[in-house]
Formats: C-alpha cells, sequence, structure tokens
C-alpha cells in the first residue's frame, strides 16, 4: 500500500501532467489523492518543496523505465525494440508523468535552483543512451545518440499533442540503422 507521501506526490504528477504547473497547490493535490487536508504540506511545507519533491519522484521513476530486457545486452534491433516500447510506454500509461516533465522543463527553466536536478536528470539519461549505443557498438556514440534523443523528444511531443497512435518504429528502425551504418 502506498505511504501518505507517495499518493501525494502520484496525485501531483497527475494533476500536473493534466492541468498544468499553475493549478498545482497543495489543497488541490491532497483533493485529487484523496488524503486529508494538510497531509501534502506535512511532507512539503512550501509548493517549491513540492515542485523539488515532484522532480526527483519523477526522476526515480523514469531512471526504473530505464530497465527493459531489451537493453541488457544491446544491439541495434533490441535497441530498436527498446525505444520504440519505451517511448509507447512514455506516450501511453505514462503520458501524464510525460506531459508533467515537459510542463516542468518549460515553466521551470529559469529557475536555477528547481530546475538544477531535472537537467541532472537529463543528464543522466544522456549517459545512459552514450554507454547503450556504444555498448551495441554503434559508431560515434555520443552523437549518435544526441540524435536518437532528439528524434525520440519529437516522436513523445508528436504522440503527446498531434496523433498519439503514430507509429514510431518506422523513425526509430531508420535512424538506428543509418546511425550503426555510419563509417
Amino acid at each position: 500500500m502506498a505511504t501518505t507521501k507517495e499518493r501525494a506526490l502520484d496525485a501531483a504528477v497527475e494533476l500536473l501532467g493534466t492541468e498544468g504547473v499553475r493549478a498545482l497547490s497543495h489543497a488541490r493535490v491532497d483533493e485529487r489523492a484523496g488524503l486529508p487536508a494538510g497531509s501534502t504540506s506535512n511532507w512539503f511545507r512550501t509548493r517549491r518543496a513540492l515542485l523539488a519533491g515532484i522532480i526527483d519522484w519523477m526522476a526515480e521513476h523514469e531512471r526504473a523505465d530505464l530497465a527493459p530486457p531489451a537493453f541488457e545486452h544491446p544491439t541495434p534491433e533490441s535497441i530498436i525494440d527498446g525505444l520504440c516500447a519505451l517511448l509507447e510506454y512514455q506516450t501511453g500509461p505514462m503520458a501524464a508523468r510525460t506531459r508533467a516533465r515537459y510542463a516542468l522543463f518549460l515553466e521551470l527553466g529559469a529557475d536555477d535552483e528547481l530546475f538544477a536536478p531535472m537537467h541532472r536528470q537529463r543528464l543522466e539519461f544522456e549517459r545512459w543512451t552514450d554507454r547503450l549505443i556504444a555498448d551495441a557498438g554503434i559508431p560515434d556514440p555520443v552523437p549518435a545518440a544526441r540524435a536518437l534523443m532528439a528524434l525520440g523528444d519529437g516522436l513523445m511531443l508528436h504522440r503527446l499533442t498531434i496523433d498519439p497512435d503514430l507509429d514510431v518504429r518506422p523513425a526509430i528502425e531508420r535512424a538506428v540503422r543509418a546511425l550503426a551504418a555510419t563509417p
């Protein structure tokens, strides 16, 4: 059973992902989580503390998403399968969390203190992607990883805003195969 804190954070992410940053308040989180009034503020005294908690919570859960079996012994084929599954997961069952992350990136980009943990998470994802690409034997892994990440960001945004049923496989497959064939 989820703790009060976990319920509050889950509800806060859902609220951010469905209604945006301006809808976030302790009272709204309590209401959405079905918690007694004041519960969220017991864990997070200020709105900034709540935002920082959400950022850490999302990062923890997104890191856990990066462990599908397709990435254990990476090959270009397994990277294609794994990235397709990851994108479909992030824009399907986890769409609200993904929208919440985008909302936070856009809203908090000018707030150095709150943006720092989001930026650290992004750097960790970059390093993870670099290793994945290098382990698969794809040449020039850092620029290849950045290209795949940019493609993934674009596909994710497209699925979240324009076409939730977009088949991401053709674009990912073409990109990975082209990067793997680079001399």
